[in-house]
């Protein structure tokens, strides 16, 4: 690993193990499942198990929906890290595009399963990008990409990481405000 990785890894490791994965601890499923608002995006169980509501529309709402903590995890592990592995450390294809939906990992019906999962992947995740020195990240991603085939990977390295730092923090948010709802405030009722 280069030294450029080391500092790209070594900014979401340190994220992840000082600051998301203890705002974890605890996790229930009704707080996973917890809509703060009317209108949420949650996750929801479909013929061929859990699914993302709302995932990815074109155009975005505006503005956009609230999303549930599930939903915000399932986001983190299951897509943003979850398929990003998949489709770079892991394909069989590698000319197939990373927002090919068959690298999207599936989609936890439980919080305990959701933090199973992003240990998972952040694992894997961290070892491929591990194993790549300064000079591949800063190459394009090629076909991978798909429209970003362009871009370099170490450009992707640090969305992966913005994304995650983004809707962890927000998932922090929300589990103060589910630890302080009442029945009298919108979102309060348990």
């Amino acid at each position: 690993m280069g030294v450029w990785g080391a500092l790209l890894l070594d900014q979401l490791d340190f994220y992840l193990n000082a600051h998301l994965f203890p705002r974890l601890e605890g996790l229930t499923d009704e707080e996973y499942f917890w809509e703060p608002v009317p209108d949420c995006w949650s996750l929801v169980e479909g013929p061929d198990g859990w699914e993302m509501q709302g995932s990815w529309p074109e155009p975005e709402p505006d503005p956009p929906p609230v999303t549930t903590i599930g939903w915000r995890l399932a986001h983190i592990g299951a897509a943003n890290i979850g398929a990003r592995t998949n489709a770079l450390f892991g394909a069989s294809e590698p000319d197939r595009p990373m927002y090919d939906p068959r690298f999207v990992s599936p989609i936890p019906g439980s919080a305990r399963d959701a933090i199973a999962l992003l240990h998972e992947v952040w694992g894997r995740w961290r070892d491929g990008v591990a194993g790549i020195d300064d000079l591949h990240l800063l190459a394009p991603l090629g076909p991978a990409g798909g429209p970003y085939a362009d871009d370099p990977l170490a450009g992707l390295v640090l969305h992966v990481s913005r994304e995650t730092m983004h809707h962890g923090g927000e998932i922090g948010v929300l589990r103060d405000l589910y630890a302080r709802r009442t029945p009298d405030r919108p979102g309060g009722s348990t």
